[in-house]
């Protein structure tokens, strides 16, 4: 039987498949990893707009580009002479004020793409604006360190870009009892009885092995691993509250999961922005106050560090339907307990000095907080994961 037909016939809704019992020997989950760090990547996904979220409040250009949707300094929590945050980030300035919050301006890259969907890949692969690859940057850690599936999970159905290595793939799993259930031996049962005739020559078993023994152990794992841990903090019932509910679960077990993904869309705020942003941002912040105090409450937010991104900021004019357009370069928002720079790593955009589009130009590109993260927290060349070399910030 060819390889494309055995899939067909033996695909289900989850994208898994029957693991024999003879292959069962294979199973192994790796005792040791490589650090027991681990990051939480959120994306606010849509484009943020950053310049709404930490406001130069004394910039009299700020408010001539921005007539409508200007955000005032009495609609701001003051964090500076010059600089407000967004009064719906107010349950992040506890993390502030402790000097666990650090935030980076003027993050993005060279010849930026203004499309959603390239500038998402560029942000997931790492990639420069011209290049176009088909395995993530977290995707081809978890092949530079030959790790289990486990180490990387996107609390998700889907798997992102990010998390696609050439030979490894980190999880999707929104719930770890639901892909323990649906990976019970009874159901594959059903599905090898059905396909009982079906000949498994080298180049099927060896894809069956590569596809499935991992996911089927990963699943008995994290089952086993959370199903004591349960969380007793009052998340926000939304589907980022639930996500983050389930990655605090994940840490707070132990689990040998090393890099975490979860995503907040809604940001693409081309009309009536004000009220949108508003809402989102409320919904952002509350639910990394809850899921930094849990962390706390266990003592592992020692071991954690959460980088927060869009995959471009907004345009520096607003237009004419009370919202913004696409723009560049962003603010990125760095979570820590042991951080070495806190509240501000560098200045705000200057904006008497845009691009010849109006947007905002870029002083640090992101795959420099890649780098230090790779580097200084998963212990790991950045050249091997990036394909080249870049520098280190100096936030951890």
């Amino acid at each position: 039987m060819k390889r494309r037909d055995f899939l067909k016939q033996t695909t289900f809704a989850s994208g898994m498949f029957f693991v024999p019992q003879f292959l069962k020997t294979f199973e192994q989950i790796p005792k040791e990893i490589s650090s027991y760090k681990k990051v939480v990547i959120i994306q606010l996904k849509g484009g943020n707009d950053g310049l709404n979220t930490i406001v130069p409040f004394r910039n009299d250009i700020y408010y001539q580009k921005r007539q409508n949707i200007a955000l005032q300094k009495n609609e701001l929590i003051q964090l500076t002479d010059n600089i407000g945050l967004h009064k719906s980030l107010q349950p992040l300035q506890n993390l502030y004020d402790n000097g666990f919050l650090n935030i980076i301006n003027n993050v993005g890259y060279p010849n930026p793409n203004l499309s959603h969907f390239r500038s998402t890949d560029i942000w997931q692969t790492a990639s420069d604006s011209n290049q176009y690859l088909q395995n993530g940057w977290v995707g081809r850690y978890l092949d530079y360190t030959k790790a289990n599936p486990t180490k990387a999970i996107e609390v998700d159905e889907a798997l992102s870009l990010m998390l696609k290595g050439k030979t490894k793939n980190g999880l999707a799993v929104t719930d770890a009892k639901s892909l323990h259930n649906s990976l019970r031996e009874p159901f594959y049962k059903n599905v090898i009885t059905a396909n009982k005739d079906a000949h498994l020559n080298e180049h099927n078993l060896g894809y069956l092995y590569n596809t499935m023994i991992d996911a089927k152990s990963s699943a008995k794992y994290i089952f086993e691993k959370t199903k004591v841990k349960t969380t007793a903090n009052n998340y926000p019932k939304n589907s980022f509250g639930k996500q983050l509910k389930t990655i605090s679960q994940f840490i707070n077990s132990g689990l040998e999961t090393q890099v975490f993904y979860a995503g907040l869309t809604g940001f693409d705020t081309h009309a009536n922005q004000q009220n949108t942003q508003t809402r989102l941002l409320k919904t952002y912040a509350e639910s990394m106050a809850v899921f930094i105090n849990d962390l706390q409450k266990n003592n592992t937010f020692k071991d954690v560090l959460v980088l927060t991104f869009s995959e471009f900021g907004r345009r520096v004019k607003q237009n004419d339907s009370r919202g913004t357009d696409h723009g560049t370069a962003n603010n990125v928002f760095i979570m820590g307990q042991n951080l070495k720079q806190q509240g501000f790593y560098n200045k705000l955009p200057d904006l008497s000095n845009l691009d010849k589009n109006g947007n905002l130009k870029h002083e640090i590109d992101f795959r420099e907080i890649y780098a230090t993260i790779l580097d200084k927290w998963l212990a790991v060349d950045n050249k091997a994961i990036l394909n080249k070399k870049f520098s280190n910030l100096n936030f951890i």
